[in-house]
């Protein structure tokens, strides 16, 4: 299984940005589709989760203006963030949790400007 994250880049504070992720390979056995973000000088930190049925968490810090979506039979999750803030700069990782394995896609990076 390979993961491969895009949609990343440079926008101004306020504005929106969505991420995808994209899992080749064959997929069995999900446990959770995840994102992650790491900020300069930081620790990774869980932003998102999405479980086969469909329900939905968020950090407190994104509740609100990020949503995180799926489109199974395209193997996509997606990552719609608004309102967009300076603290939300950092690369931007997504994850599969299978009964299998844990898997990472590369990253993608995501710089606010104020």
């Amino acid at each position: 299984v390979q993961l491969q994250a895009s949609g990343g880049g440079l926008v101004q504070a306020g504005g929106s940005l969505r991420l995808s992720c994209a899992a080749s390979g064959s997929i069995n056995g999900v446990k959770a589709r995840r994102w992650y973000r790491q900020a300069p000088g930081k620790e990774r930190e869980w932003v998102a989760t999405i479980i086969p049925n469909g329900a939905v968490n968020y950090a407190d810090s994104v509740k609100g203006r990020f949503t995180i979506s799926r489109d199974i039979s395209k193997k996509m999750v997606y990552l719609q963030m608004n309102s967009l803030e300076p603290e939300d700069t950092a690369v931007y990782y997504c994850n599969l949790n299978t009964v299998y394995g844990n898997y990472w896609g590369q990253g993608t990076l995501v710089t606010v400007s104020s």
